[in-house]
């Protein structure tokens, strides 16, 4: 399926792609976010530079109709419009996602540009004023991928905390993460999110990785998987910041949507459990001595020194190690077998995520130079 005929801009440096399903109370925010983008200096963006691609797929509201008002009254918008069905199999965000990425993929091959970023987002998200520009920016740093901030709005009060928890722990354990085991295309700060409503992908990269799922949802997660296995260098850029809605009815049957009705149904008694400080910091070690040991060739004495550290097995290190091409691949081999390994579970048992936060707090602060250097949560979450 060819859509988006029109042809691409020479000048097109970056393309973005927004899958739209029944988002007539939406839609217009959307559209307008992504049409006022400004520079650094609050400077009107060259709309020359990006493009956007809408596929609207089995709606049954005014969505295609209020696209297609907003692009004839702003004719130096980049903005292509299609209105598709899909068959009733793959009518799901995968699907609409893939055909989006695939087909500016081939806007950007069809102009011999393999580094013309794809840039995904969502029909009930509001890009940043500056979103391109800093997508842009981080991508000239030399990186595969960009990864934005996704700050839900008008959380519901009875979420509020759960969510608060959740952001505060996976930002404690990013920001540990670069204490034990830095990044160099990714240094702090930094957030932990590279998800459809904010992921940008160099076309090069896109086709390594083997291009976005076709799965009914977590197409995004999965895609991101694919991106580390390979080694992708990729940034978790806190300048790159989108808005998204905080309804409890999504559009899947797994996603931001209903995890946000779990919280609500379960906020009151339901005690989260966590990887502790202690775990993480074994494991990013690890992590780090792995990532040393494949950089010397994963050589016989370096690998028995390291299963003698973390009690691992010799041989099944070995094998793997040479199984496998990228380190990002061996480690997602060696987290999936210590998080299912009874010994190790044995020595780390899970705790309520309240316990770990204020763990990973004060640890962290004791480890910064820098009191000031714990961002405010107000501002991630």
């Amino acid at each position: 399926m060819v859509l988006f005929r029109e042809c691409q801009k020479s000048s097109i440096k970056l393309c973005v792609v927004v899958p739209v399903k029944d988002e007539e109370h939406e839609i217009l925010n959307t559209l307008h976010a992504l049409y006022n983008q400004v520079d650094s200096s609050g400077n009107k963006l060259n709309k020359d530079i990006y493009e956007v691609l809408l596929l609207i797929n089995n709606s049954k509201d005014r969505s295609y109709q209020i696209a297609l008002n907003y692009r004839n009254t702003h004719t130096d918008f980049n903005l292509f419009i299609e209105d598709i069905n899909l068959a009733p199999p793959v009518a799901h965000i995968g699907k609409a996602r893939r055909l989006l990425m695939d087909e500016a993929y081939r806007r950007f091959m069809s102009n011999q540009k393999p580094d013309g970023i794809i840039v995904s987002t969502d029909g009930d998200s509001q890009v940043d004023a500056k979103w391109v520009w800093h997508i842009l920016m981080a991508m000239s740093k030399g990186v595969d991928a960009v990864g934005g901030r996704i700050i839900p709005v008008s959380l519901p009060s009875q979420v509020r905390l759960p969510h608060l928890q959740n952001v505060a722990y996976r930002y404690y354990v990013s920001r540990l993460e670069t204490i034990i085991n830095p990044c160099p295309h990714d240094p702090w700060p930094r957030h932990f999110q590279c998800y459809g409503p904010s992921l940008a992908v160099t076309c090069k990269a896109y086709e390594r990785a083997g291009r976005i799922p076709i799965l009914p949802y977590l197409e995004d997660e999965e895609f991101r998987k694919a991106l580390y296995r390979m080694d992708a260098k990729v940034r978790m850029c806190p300048d790159v910041k989108v808005y998204t809605s905080s309804r409890f009815k999504g559009k899947v049957d797994f996603g931001f949507s209903v995890q946000l009705k779990e919280w609500a149904l379960n906020s009151a008694d339901k005690v989260v459990y966590v990887e502790t400080l202690e775990e993480l910091l074994e494991k990013f070690e690890l992590k780090h001595s792995l990532k040393q040991c494949w950089s010397e060739g994963m050589n016989f004495i370096s690998i028995r020194k390291l299963s003698t550290r973390f009690q691992m097995d010799r041989e099944w290190l070995k094998l793997e190690a040479k199984a496998t091409a990228h380190f990002g691949e061996f480690w997602e081999k060696v987290e999936s077998h210590i998080s299912a390994d009874e010994e190790w579970r044995n020595r780390f048992p899970l705790a309520p995520i309240r316990d770990v936060i204020i763990q990973l707090r004060s640890y962290i602060h004791r480890k910064d130079d820098d009191s000031n250097s714990d961002t405010n949560l107000k501002d991630i979450a």
